[in-house]
């Protein structure tokens, strides 16, 4: 089975962290996904850009709308994300387990659908 690691950050935490111990759990961060890559569990991760970068798009009624930032207003922001492969939830929630952002917000561990059969349902 995948499942998504949504990495949220609180950025009232994470900006009172001193530069060099931001930087000492980034390395780690960084060496222990490598680690999980090298077996085979991380498939894909990637941080995102600041909210300010981003941009929210709607349609409504056939009207297109896009503004700036993301479309929740909440404290925690979406920072990255971690692509797993793990054997069931349990797995999957131990291996989040071994990031440091929930300590400075929530990792969100949610089963990726099998879009293939969704592809079949569908006959596209």
């Amino acid at each position: 089975m995948q499942f998504l690691l949504l990495i949220y950050i609180d950025e009232s935490l994470i900006q009172d962290v001193p530069a060099e111990e931001y930087d000492a759990m980034m390395r780690g961060c960084i060496q222990h996904a490598d680690t999980l890559k090298a077996e085979g569990t991380l498939v894909a991760s990637q941080q995102l850009e600041p909210v300010a970068q981003a941009r929210t798009l709607r349609t409504r009624q056939a009207q297109v709308r896009i503004t700036d930032g993301p479309f929740a207003e909440t404290r925690e922001l979406l920072a990255g994300f971690n692509l797993i492969n793990a054997s069931d939830h349990d797995e999957a929630l131990r291996i989040a387990q071994g990031f440091p952002w929930s300590r400075y917000g929530s990792i969100e561990v949610r089963p990726v659908a099998d879009f293939e059969a969704e592809r079949r349902r569908v006959g596209a």
